[in-house]
């Protein structure tokens, strides 16, 4: 990535963030979200599963929504994510369950945040299906991971969480968690985070990132590499293949509106490949950080405008 890419992405983050551009967004943007968006309903989501599926291609099924303001509102987050498991078992889809903990309340009452997370996973274990505890920014990254070791704890180890390469605490937690058998999706990272806590420089995060792959994969344990970067996709599948490791051992996992046709073909070519799909009415933060990830999206969006 170059310094202009870097400063593009760094740019667009504080932008997004600002409360009038996030109006204006909202106003003129849903349609052009629609292109990361797999609908406003469960129904309209698991349907794009379905088609997913019928080309080889796994899914993980996330209900949009964080930083919520109430408590209410993260049990009818908690409600919606019952609906969604049982949608999934009922569907028998090949998909997997990803959720936010601020969308459950961490950040208002961290224990009924934890007892609204351990409501879905206790019910997605009932229908032998996994749930993820996505990553959000670092102010919230111990208090995730001590949420899935207590759910490990509780003999929900139908969980797992995610680790963001560009944290500079990452390597150790990802020694931690495969010690602790914790199941572990890998990706660069997507928040605007400060020097004093994350790794600036992009060389540095490949770095890292390709340094928690190898932990993994030498260990034996089954590893999510999150990526579009057709760099890290390469790397891993020459890693695996140098060292006599199986596709089975791992699986890559993009982002549904996202390279779809790249997607199919890494299942075509027998690599287990797994699509973020996330569906409601809560896109704007999704959607800012999808476009801030590479200036690509963005002019995708720009050229939508005018069609």
């Amino acid at each position: 990535m170059s310094i202009g890419t870097e400063m593009y992405r760094k740019t667009l983050l504080t932008v997004a963030g600002n409360k009038a551009v996030e109006n204006l967004s909202i106003k003129y943007g849903k349609r052009l979200a629609g292109k990361f968006i797999a609908g406003n309903t469960l129904e309209e989501a698991l349907e794009e599963i379905r088609i997913l599926n019928n080309k080889g291609i796994m899914a993980t099924l996330d209900h949009l929504g964080e930083g919520i303001t109430r408590l209410s509102e993260a049990a009818l987050y908690r409600d919606e994510y019952l609906r969604l498991v049982d949608g999934i078992a009922r569907q028998q889809a090949d998909s997997n369950v990803s959720l936010k903990p601020t969308q459950m309340g961490l950040a208002l009452d961290p224990e009924e945040g934890y007892q609204n997370i351990r409501a879905v996973a206790a019910q997605a274990k009932s229908h032998d299906l996994f749930v993820r505890i996505d990553m959000e920014d670092s102010p919230f990254t111990q208090a995730t991971l001590d949420i899935v070791r207590r759910l490990h704890g509780e003999g929900l180890v139908n969980t797992g969480t995610v680790l963001q390469a560009y944290l500079h605490r990452t390597v150790e937690d990802t020694r931690d968690m495969i010690r602790e058998g914790i199941r572990l999706r890998l990706v660069k990272g997507a928040y605007k985070e400060p020097a004093a806590v994350a790794y600036q420089n992009t060389s540095e995060v490949i770095e890292q990132f390709k340094l928690m792959i190898r932990h993994h994969l030498d260990q034996g344990v089954y590893t999510a590499v999150a990526s579009h970067d057709d760099h890290i996709i390469s790397w891993t599948k020459q890693y695996a293949k140098d060292r006599g490791i199986s596709p089975d051992a791992f699986e890559f996992q993009m982002l549904y509106g996202l390279r779809m046709s790249e997607q199919e073909r890494l299942a075509q070519e027998g690599y287990r490949i797994r699509c973020y799909v996330p569906y409601g009415t809560m896109w704007y933060p999704y959607y800012t950080r999808r476009l801030a990830e590479k200036p690509a999206n963005l002019w995708m969006v720009v050229k939508n405008m005018f069609r």
